[in-house]
């Protein structure tokens, strides 16, 4: 059993003024070789909204709201927040806490599902911040079916019927598009080969969304879909897209309206906001078909008291069996420990994981 003495918000990151885009859209891109010409095409997304991304703000909202719960339980846990790909950053969080005497760092990601972005990424992330350290982390399983992440969207899509249905839409003229990052089909496979083409990817968002479906709305029909694509064209990556999915929804004749739950996802952040707000909403529109977009977890109750129950599960050493899940894929394994550059296998099996676009 490790004793941790802090814990790691640990999240993707974002530019705050127009200033930062592109040095941020740099950062992302580092190693790619990609011309900032070509960056400031993905950067208008950015600066249509001032060049701030939310989901810095949204963080602090998160890191303040996990203090509130973990004081309210009397756990006496700090909780620090680095980025990925801007300030803060996690090498200099990870010097902190060092100077600040705390060296068992239990990471806690923003990420729900596996992939390489979502959990191999930090991991290599973490090794360099760790580097020439006293300090080590461990990162919280994934948490795609804990009962505090899912219940926000079971609230969202049950809302989100009942004001169409309100409306004067029949429940089985409303689809539920449940919508999650793409990726490319090989790294998805990467991800968990055993469970088939879309790898463990794939099987956790169609298993989740399945819960979901059943708890809120089980007259509709639902569709695992995708956006945010980028990268080679020529590379195959996870389809259908949300806005050809709207467009088959509409030329079928099979709904009167869609409801869209971008339930990859814990915050509204700029890809929720550009992708699904913008875009998504107005190819409903174009379709002349009703649209409801679900909100994320963000800091809802249970989300973050399910992250609390999550870090406790660690500090309590929790058996598997004990841990709770509302899909049979679960409780998905803890895993390896980073330390000074090194992973440290845990004893539990890691899920394989490819490289992909973010």
């Amino acid at each position: 059993m490790t004793h941790y003495d802090a814990i790691l918000l640990s999240s993707f990151g974002g530019p705050e003024g127009q200033d930062d885009v592109i040095p941020f859209l740099r950062n992302v891109t580092a190693g790619r070789g990609i011309p900032d010409d070509r960056l400031e095409e993905v950067a208008h997304h950015y600066r249509h909204f001032g060049g701030v991304s939310p989901i810095n703000e949204q963080n602090r909202q998160l890191k303040a709201a996990l203090e509130a719960e973990l004081a309210a339980r009397h756990i006496d846990l700090p909780v620090y927040w680095g980025n990925r790909n801007w300030a803060p950053y996690f090498r200099d969080v990870v010097a902190e806490a060092e100077a600040n005497g705390h060296t068992e760092l239990l990471g806690l990601v923003t990420s729900a599902y596996t992939s390489y972005s979502g959990v191999g990424q930090y991991r290599e992330d973490f090794e360099k911040a760790t580097a020439g350290t006293s300090v080590s982390i461990d990162r919280i399983r994934e948490f795609f079916d804990h009962p505090g992440f899912v219940q926000p969207f079971v609230e969202g899509v049950t809302d989100a019927a009942a004001s169409l249905v309100a409306a004067g839409v029949a429940p089985d003229r409303i689809h539920v598009l449940y919508v999650t990052h793409s990726i490319p089909t090989a790294a998805a496979l990467a991800s968990g080969p055993e469970f088939g083409d879309g790898g463990a990817y794939v099987a956790q968002h169609l298993a989740v969304a399945s819960v979901i479906s059943e708890a809120a709305a089980p007259a509709a029909p639902w569709s695992l879909v995708y956006q945010s694509r980028s990268g080679d064209p020529r590379t195959p990556w996870l389809e259908p897209d949300i806005n050809d999915a709207i467009g088959e929804l509409a030329a079928g004749g099979g709904a009167d309206a869609v409801v869209i739950v971008p339930f990859g996802f814990v915050s509204d952040h700029m890809e929720v906001m550009w992708d699904l707000d913008n875009e998504a909403v107005a190819t409903a529109g174009e379709h002349g078909l009703e649209v409801r977009r679900v909100p994320t977890p963000g800091v809802h109750p249970a989300f973050v008291g399910g992250l609390v129950d999550l870090v406790l599960e660690r500090v309590d050493d929790v058996p598997a069996d004990e841990r709770p899940h509302l899909t049979s894929l679960g409780p998905w394994p803890d895993h390896a420990r980073v330390t000074s550059g090194a992973v440290v296998p845990s004893d539990a099996a890691v899920p394989a994981v490819e490289a992909t676009t973010r």
